[in-house]
């Protein structure tokens, strides 16, 4: 394997999702030689016929798409998988990106960019699920849930509720530093949220997972003009 995906234990497989041929095929071969293996399709249609025939460790989708735009595929597709995914457009807006993260997503890469940052960004997230993978098992309790940050599997009384890979990257960082606050700066930096806003939008998708009034939280809170905390047994 090259050098840009060395510290994996295996050639990641991505799918890359892109109506442009000139833009999909290009980082098609660009990220075959940077080491990955790499299935593509020009549209959500395609898309959906590869995530129904294989497996992938991270996916990549265009948002400006006819018919299905990247937004709504990455919806279908959290609906029922945790698969990392990174979305792509020339929609820059700060809305857009909130949007995205809102979703589901993990990263969001505006148009135009370098290969290269696309690859370290699919590097990075894909060390930190490899890192999560090796570590110890570890469960943290807190009401009638159990996080399992290894796996990163919550459930509440024995049923799995279903969380994205942000959402679980946002979990394992606040339950190995149970009851301390941890600032939205270093969230957003360790989480690959990018802004302070984005991380934000995740913690209210999570509170409204464990916390029954999101309002009035009992376990996520919110410390003010700092960060977030969790609260556990």
């Amino acid at each position: 394997m090259s050098a840009a995906f060395d510290a994996l234990d295996r050639p990641p497989h991505l799918l890359l999702v892109d109506d442009d041929d000139r833009i999909r095929d290009l980082l098609k071969r660009y990220l075959a030689q940077a080491g990955a293996r790499v299935s593509a399709a020009p549209d959500a249609a395609g898309a959906r016929k590869l995530l129904a025939a294989m497996d992938f460790d991270l996916l990549i989708f265009d948002v400006m798409m006819p018919v299905e735009d990247g937004f709504s595929l990455a919806e279908a597709v959290r609906k029922t998988s945790k698969v990392p995914i990174i979305l792509l457009t020339a929609r820059g807006m700060p809305e857009d990106r909130i949007k995205g993260l809102s979703i589901g997503a993990d990263d969001y890469v505006a148009k135009p960019f370098e290969p290269a940052e696309l690859t370290l960004r699919i590097n990075a997230i894909l060390r930190r699920t490899q890192t999560a993978r090796n570590e110890a098992p570890e469960t943290i309790l807190f009401g009638p849930y159990a996080f399992n940050s290894t796996r990163g599997e919550l459930s509440r009384d024995g049923e799995i509720v279903r969380l994205t890979e942000a959402e679980v990257a946002l979990l394992r960082i606040l339950a190995a530093r149970p009851g301390e606050v941890v600032s939205r700066e270093e969230l957003a930096k360790r989480t690959g949220a990018g802004l302070e806003r984005s991380v934000d939008v995740q913690v209210t998708r999570l509170r409204r997972k464990i916390d029954a009034d999101s309002r009035a939280p009992i376990y996520l809170q919110t410390v003010r003009g700092v960060g977030y905390r969790l609260l556990v047994d």
